[in-house]
């Protein structure tokens, strides 16, 4: 008799079958080893909290060097230099453009700049990793797509869910029809929100732009592209105090979602996130072991174990084995924060990635599309889609 967290040889072997044969499909950088091609050169601009992920693993790769770091605030901008021994340091991105050549800009500013700032990178020749979102509106994001194709140049859009295993594990499992027909799907992330800076709570900023689009990437990701939304969104706590701002700001964006999806297959799902939930795991998730990702089908069911960013592992349950069986329990080398690493592996070695900008704009349109039915009161029809499945 199997307990839940024991599961035969033989299905031991069909597991690390699956995700050895999706691994298979990416880059040696989600791999134990990997051989350097041409190494990219990253000119990193932000400096600020994220970059203090984003740098450890980029200075580690086999395929990046770093030659630049940009912030507005200079003193951010050279301890960062310092520290990963990166020879220029910059306060505009005019002057990082100007200043030092580079493959590939890595955009980790404040949100509402990510659209102003890709075009400049991409008007002056450099290919662009942008921190979520990649624009602040679908029109800016597919303008972004059409100046980067003029230029014979890429851009890319974070969260980068869909590298992990686990996500590899649900994708194949989902395709093998294990689940059967699939139905309905939910998925949940929020915290009691960011203290450290405004932007998060200013216009074009939000909870959906910040936690609710990992959900929406894994959940489109998963179940394919979505067809129409309806969504309810409101301002729960409408003054906030923030460490960058002396006196408490008001809170224009909101700060708590509910989205209804309807995926093109069929399958209905649903996000919720928001700047106002207790959580014990805190805004960095540690321990978190509970679902945040769950699909329903007609012969079974499947939750993803821990936050999309940081998953743990996968539990499903289905007509053939009816008691919950737990898979995809190791993480390998995923982290949130290697999407840039990624992409400089990527094309360091001449392949084309999975993670895609149509994409990136689907769920930025989601997001858009949310607002505009809060708006009105109205379902709202979407109008952009990507090749699925990714794997």
């Amino acid at each position: 008799m199997e307990n839940q967290n024991e599961i035969s040889r033989k299905e031991f072997i069909r597991q690390v079958g699956i995700i050895g044969a999706i691994s298979s499909l990416w880059p040696s950088a989600l791999m134990a080893e990997g051989s350097a091609g041409k190494k990219i050169r990253v000119g990193v601009i932000g400096c600020g909290s994220v970059s203090t992920q984003y740098l450890p693993h980029l200075s580690k790769s086999l395929f990046v060097t770093l030659v630049a770091t940009c912030d507005i605030i200079e003193e951010r901008a050279k301890a960062a230099a310092e520290k990963y021994s990166i020879t220029n340091y910059y306060t505009s991105i005019e002057k990082m453009i100007a200043g030092t050549e580079f493959d590939l800009m890595v955009n980790l500013t404040n949100m509402q700049e990510h659209g102003r700032l890709n075009k400049i990178g991409l008007e002056n020749g450099r290919n662009v990793w942008s921190e979520k979102p990649m624009a602040n509106t679908y029109a800016e994001g597919t303008a972004l797509l059409a100046l980067a194709q003029k230029k014979q140049l890429k851009i890319w859009g974070a969260p980068a869910v869909i590298l992990s295993p686990q996500f590899a594990f649900m994708s194949k499992a989902i395709q093998e029809q294990k689940l059967g027909k699939v139905s309905a799907a939910h998925a949940h992330y929020g915290h009691r929100g960011p203290h450290w800076s405004a932007f998060f709570y200013e216009k074009l900023g939000g909870s959906m732009p910040d936690l609710a689009v990992y959900n929406m990437a894994t959940l489109t990701g998963l179940l394919g592209p979505v067809i129409s939304i309806v969504a309810m969104l409101n301002i729960i706590t409408p003054t906030r105090k923030v460490d960058n701002r002396p006196n408490p700001i008001t809170v224009e964006a909101e700060d708590n979602s509910m989205v209804l999806m309807e995926h093109a297959r069929g399958a209905l799902s649903h996000v919720q996130s928001g700047f106002n939930y207790f959580d014990p795991y805190g805004h960095e998730g540690s321990g978190q072991d509970k679902p945040t990702v769950s699909i329903w089908g007609t012969k079974g069911n499947m939750q993803l174990i821990g936050y999309d960013w940081a998953p743990t592992g996968v539990d499903m349950a289905t007509e053939d084995h009816e008691k919950t069986q737990r898979f995809a329990t190791e993480t390998g080398s995923f982290v949130w924060q290697q999407g840039a690493s990624y992409i400089s592996e990527t094309m360091s070695n001449g392949v084309d990635p999975i993670i895609t900008t149509l994409h990136s704009l689907h769920v930025l349109e989601i997001i858009e599309a949310a607002r505009k039915s809060q708006q009105t009161g109205t379902r709202v029809q979407l109008k952009s889609s990507f090749k699925w499945p990714l794997l």
